[in-house]
């Protein structure tokens, strides 16, 4: 079978499966997000944080809520790593030192799961499990949570309650996350993905013997995929043989990545009522990822920009066993979503090829973005499409019943400002220190590429590299950590605030006037404001980098 078919009967075999699962998964998450039951496990954990389950909370107390949680995760996980010798299991390895604890710490807890390090040979047992596992599920069920509060907050009226945090939190892990990556970490067993709690000695082609780090990887690597997180056991990550070993974990690891997203489109037309608006915003992200998967795709295959393109095209740091097709299909699902995931260097993209995958992220990662934070952001660009499309007919734009006034436009115009200024003058203050291009494995544009990519990534809380910079300096360590922690919580408060103001307003009806938000037309504006707003922001640095790199 010939690459072209198989990467064809891949695709739309990942099409079909995501399609199977839509609608039952996110009418399941409406109903487990909504239900007025508790569980007898939640009832305990409510009672011993002292949580008033059925309380409901304001969009002040939401956000408050979700800050302190946070807060306490990054100093529990943080004294997880540096204490980790007086952990169990620490398999002989030292504390990580404080600057790198203090990035990963933010890293996991804020959904990026950038890794300045290689784990295997960093973290003992006890830390990736009791650490940076448990954060996979809380952080990626946080921003279930907030997606959650803002749909409440469009369809209430005339009230200032958004549900209870601790509750949102609750059932995102016990209902949700949890029941599919118990799933999804057999199904990956059952694949060859290790489970254990030792190392396995290998035999190299030479005679020589070799001992491979093992551990309690399925478990870990499903709950990687299925909350976009993306913090690999191994430093290879997904490319590693214990983690990803044959093209159908591959698929499956892709299905992961993307099934809760795709399928939180369904639970917001049925929170809603509106299950029309669920699928033109699916439509706007299809649009998107099938858009972003044939540019890389197309790069990669035919070695665009590549000298040696004759010469096995764009092979060099992919997997033979995955080759460009399933590499690209990674790479484009993994920066489409804030998962960050690798099963490919990313710096051996060819220029155009990480080009795409850099302008995945600076889009917002709405394609389908991450747990939650995919729907929350693009729900605020259909809004700032409805305020452009009021502006070209003269009406106060409207969505889902609610007017949108100078308050709600002033948080929607700071949510769509915060990333850009983080990029833009992180790289910049990066790119100016003398000591930047020692830690840059490129010259000229390439180089400035992986800084850009970094910041980008941590920014937009997604959590690959490029893979050439060396990021290990204590300035890169802080500064990308500032970059992870404004990026994910200053959006998460505006989100909250944009809830809790349209939550205090009343319903307006609809008239012949008010732009439908369920149409294809819609759904292309959608595309072309995201594109606009987005892209073009950054066009002047993807033109310094990727694409001076391509031309070059």
């Amino acid at each position: 079978m010939s690459d072209t078919v198989s990467g064809l009967l891949t695709i739309a075999a990942l099409l079909a499966l995501l399609a199977v699962v839509h609608a039952p998964l996110g009418d399941y998450m409406a109903r487990a997000l909504t239900s007025t039951r508790h569980l007898k496990a939640e009832r305990l954990a409510y009672r011993a944080i002292g949580v008033a389950p059925d309380a409901q909370q304001t969009a002040r107390a939401y956000t408050i809520s979700v800050l302190a949680f946070s807060g306490v995760s990054i100093l529990v996980l943080f004294l997880i790593q540096v204490g980790q010798r007086a952990l169990p299991w620490d398999r002989g390895l030292p504390g990580v030192p404080w600057d790198m604890s203090l990035n990963t710490a933010v890293s996991f807890v804020t959904n990026t799961n950038w890794q300045s390090y290689a784990g295997e040979s960093t973290l003992g047992f006890t830390t990736q499990m009791a650490g940076l596992a448990v954060q996979n599920f809380l952080s990626a069920s946080v921003g279930l949570a907030v997606a959650v509060a803002l749909v409440r907050g469009s369809t209430a009226a005339r009230r200032d309650e958004l549900g209870n945090f601790w509750v949102d939190l609750t059932r995102g892990v016990t209902r949700i996350l949890l029941p599919a990556a118990l799933v999804g970490a057999v199904v990956l067993v059952l694949l060859g993905v290790v489970q254990n709690f030792s190392d396995t000695t290998a035999h190299t082609i030479n005679g020589a013997t070799q001992v491979v780090p093992g551990g309690p990887v399925a478990s870990q690597e499903a709950i990687k995929e299925l909350g976009t997180n993306g913090g690999g056991f191994f430093n290879a990550n997904s490319a590693h043989p214990f983690e990803n070993p044959t093209p159908l974990s591959n698929l499956v690891e892709i299905f992961l990545m993307l099934v809760i997203p795709v399928s939180l489109c369904r639970t917001v037309g049925t929170l809603t009522g509106h299950r029309t608006e669920g699928y033109a915003i699916l439509g706007a992200m299809s649009v998107l990822w099938l858009g972003a998967l044939a540019a890389t795709t197309w790069a990669e295959v035919s070695g665009q920009g590549q000298a040696a393109s004759a010469a096995g095209a764009a092979m060099e740091g992919k997997e033979t066993q995955f080759g460009e097709w399933a590499s690209a299909l990674f790479a484009v699902s993994t920066t489409g979503t804030s998962t960050g995931a690798v099963n490919a260097s990313h710096d051996s993209l060819t220029p155009l090829g990480g080009g795409v995958t850099m302008l995945n992220m600076m889009l917002g990662e709405v394609s389908p973005g991450g747990v939650g934070a995919g729907i929350y952001g693009i729900l605020v660009m259909a809004i700032v499409t409805v305020f452009v499309a009021g502006l070209m007919v003269g009406r106060t734009p409207e969505i889902l019943g609610k007017k949108i006034g100078s308050r709600e436009m002033t948080l929607v115009a700071l949510y769509v400002l915060v990333t850009p200024a983080l990029v833009l003058v992180g790289s910049g203050l990066a790119i100016s220190l003398g000591s930047t291009p020692d830690a840059m494995g490129n010259p000229g544009g390439h180089g400035f590429s992986e800084v850009v990519y970094a910041f980008t990534s941590a920014a937009n809380n997604n959590g690959s590299a490029f893979g050439g910079l060396t990021v290990t300096s204590t300035f890169l360590q802080l500064s990308l950590a500032a970059a992870m922690l404004l990026g994910r919580f200053v959006p998460i408060v505006l989100v909250l605030a944009l809830a809790g103001s349209l939550a205090r307003q009343g319903t307006v009806p609809a008239t012949s006037g008010t732009l439908p938000t369920h149409t294809p037309l819609f759904t292309g504006l959608l595309v072309g404001v995201i594109l606009l707003v987005s892209g073009l922001t950054y066009f002047p640095t993807l033109a310094l980098g990727p694409l001076a790199e391509a031309l070059s």
